[in-house]
């Protein structure tokens, strides 16, 4: 018989949901750069950023640091949002448009699918001119939860 106590992870959301917001919107960098969290669900957020004019690269475009960053960020806030503390193992993103200076970037991601370990999620990044960028990220799910836990057998 296994020891292995059940931890409801929907509720842990739920009843944890500001204690887990307030932990997220302290990532440092992403405040640096004026990314805000707009949106938390389970497995899902959204953020977004205003393209300045100190994030533009040689061409006068967004640089793809910044759109990378939006996307990273979105994506650790959608994978932490059970309150289990999980980092990234990899990711890969693909530019399909520019962005320029003022417009409006929105990250959104998305859980695909979820285990006891491992986690995938899609992210779009997208302005007000449509779709800028897509990230598929493979989370690790630590053993750790950043909130406490409700255990049941």
């Amino acid at each position: 018989m296994s020891s292995k106590k059940f931890i409801d992870e929907s509720e842990l959301h739920r009843k944890h949901y500001d204690e887990i917001c307030k932990k997220l919107v302290q990532d440092q960098f992403a405040k640096f750069l004026g990314i805000r969290l707009v949106e938390l669900g389970e497995g899902t957020a959204t953020a977004e950023v205003i393209v300045q004019e100190h994030m533009l690269n040689a061409h006068g475009t967004a640089h793809g640091a910044i759109i990378f960053s939006l996307a990273d960020f979105t994506f650790a806030a959608a994978c932490n949002s059970y309150g289990k503390t999980s980092v990234a193992l990899s990711m890969n993103i693909g530019f399909l448009a520019a962005a320029m200076k003022g417009n409006r970037l929105v990250a959104t991601a998305t859980e695909e699918k979820k285990n006891n370990r491992t986690a995938w999620y899609r992210i779009r990044v997208e302005s007000e001119h449509g779709l800028v960028a897509t990230l598929d990220a493979l989370a690790y799910r630590k053993n750790e939860y950043f909130v406490e836990p409700d255990e049941e057998k």
